[in-house]
């Protein structure tokens, strides 16, 4: 069964309803091409199928190697970058307890999982082993290649860490690598030295990569279903695969609705949440739906908000800058706590009138207002609802986005499973770091930025 909804009544004015379901044959001849990998970008289509290729045997394993790291581990270091962590990340952030670093572990029953490898500031990794120093911990490595500079740099840095920490014997009982099945420098390193190892299928990119063990593993270790979040993901594919219509498809009427406004002159998303749990799914929906549509200088530009906290910034913006904006809204229904506002005899700030009630009721209004104004404010809204935040209701949503990413990406004409201008960056940091081999661009970069 799938909970998911979507609705694209807010976009009457802005595009007829003619022109969203315009798309309808066109996207099921382009759910025919992913599904007989006959499209664009092929050889990365294996995220299909891993809601019903991931076996018991594979989950059995990681939650295995979950139940060890808690036993041994206060924190739980996850070195990766984009598709590598933002998966993983999402996920327990809309699942944890939203002060989760400052409880006990005895309260949280699980490690702390932090991220490394995301970025390379000195600062942040100097800080991180100050908190390493002073607790037990293990980490995971992901990594196709092992060469990625992010991730690589910092797991240099924490497996020397560790291996002083504890000795090189039981620093190779805490790092489980995640990387490519027989090649690559992470590879070779971890048959070496003997890590535990799991893989990340070729024909996965990272950016669709979290019902693999990449986001599998981490979501265990913090004491997660990854069984109910598969099972979500299973019902989702399901429904995506099969059904032919609008009507009948999420992802369909998800894809078209956005491509309809991007015609319209609408090339900029801004993806809404009213919880801040929700907030990294918004960063990886950001990464899935930048790194795959923006190409040949076309695709819609995805952005986030927090409301209702950003609504006392960004809001200004949404409701009266330019109109090139389209909203799509995370709505949750039920939240996962209870508390009320209570009442006071003075009522000095003049909220009486909302005492007894639910905070989340308060929050939904502030939800419908907010539509309300926006619309009326020229920004078309797309409304996606979950009954509530759960494992099985994630992988649904998670493996939604992603089939309607990869649809979008189609009726773009791009290939939405690549990723040639994140290379653009890289070349240049590496001549200027005197890479060997990259002489003559050092030379020519060094001139352009005296």
């Amino acid at each position: 069964m799938t909970n998911l909804k979507i609705n694209i009544d807010k976009l009457e004015g802005f595009v007829t309803r003619e022109s969203v379901y315009a798309f309808e044959q066109q996207l099921a001849l382009h759910q025919g091409a992913l599904l007989n990998k006959t499209g664009k970008g092929n050889d990365f289509l294996g995220w299909i199928g891993l809601p019903d290729e991931t076996d018991d045997k594979m989950l059995a394993s990681i939650e295995q190697d979950a139940r060890e790291i808690r036993e041994k581990a206060d924190i739980y270091v996850v070195i990766g970058i984009g598709g590598s962590y933002l998966g993983a990340r999402a996920v327990i952030e809309a699942l944890q307890h939203n002060f989760s670093a400052l409880l006990s572990s005895k309260e949280r029953k699980s490690p702390l999982v932090v991220y490394a490898g995301n970025n390379i500031s000195e600062d942040y990794l100097s800080d991180l082993i100050d908190i390493l120093d002073k607790y037990d911990y293990a980490l995971t490595v992901i990594s196709k290649s092992g060469t990625t500079t992010e991730p690589a740099i910092a797991f240099r840095v924490l497996r020397r860490h560790l291996e002083k920490k504890y000795g090189q014997a039981e620093a190779r009982k805490r790092i489980i690598a995640i990387t490519d099945k027989a090649k690559g420098a992470l590879k070779g390193l971890a048959d070496a030295e003997g890590y535990k190892t799991y893989v990340v299928p070729d024909d996965v990119g990272g950016r669709y990569s979290v019902l693999t063990p990449v986001g599998l593993l981490p979501v265990a270790v913090a004491g997660f279903d990854i069984r109910s979040f598969v099972e979500g993901a299973r019902a989702m594919k399901q429904l995506v695969t099969t059904a032919k219509t609008i009507d009948e498809n999420p992802a369909f009427k998800y894809a078209a609705a956005r491509n309809a406004l991007y015609g319209s002159g609408k090339p900029v998303e801004i993806m809404v949440n009213y919880q801040p749990s929700l907030i990294y799914i918004t960063e990886w929906w950001k990464q899935l739906y930048g790194e795959s549509e923006g190409k040949q200088n076309r695709g819609i530009f995805p952005a986030g908000v927090s409301f209702t906290t950003d609504l006392h910034s960004m809001g200004q913006y949404i409701q009266e800058g330019l109109r090139i904006i389209f909203e799509t809204v995370l709505t949750i229904e039920k939240p996962k706590r209870e508390l009320t506002v209570p009442s006071e005899n003075e009522d000095a700030d003049g909220l009486n009138f909302v005492a007894g009630r639910r905070i989340h009721e308060v929050n939904r209004q502030a939800e419908l207002g907010t539509l309300l104004a926006h619309v009326d404010g020229q920004v078309p809204n797309i409304v996606i609802s979950l009954p509530e935040v759960n494992e099985y209701n994630l992988g649904q949503l998670l493996y939604f986005y992603e089939f309607a990413c990869a649809l979008s990406g189609y009726v773009l004409d791009v290939n939405p499973f690549d990723q040639p201008g994140v290379e653009a960056y890289k070349k240049n940091m590496f001549a200027l770091l005197g890479k060997p081999g990259f002489e003559k661009q050092t030379e020519e970069l060094r001139k352009r930025l005296e």
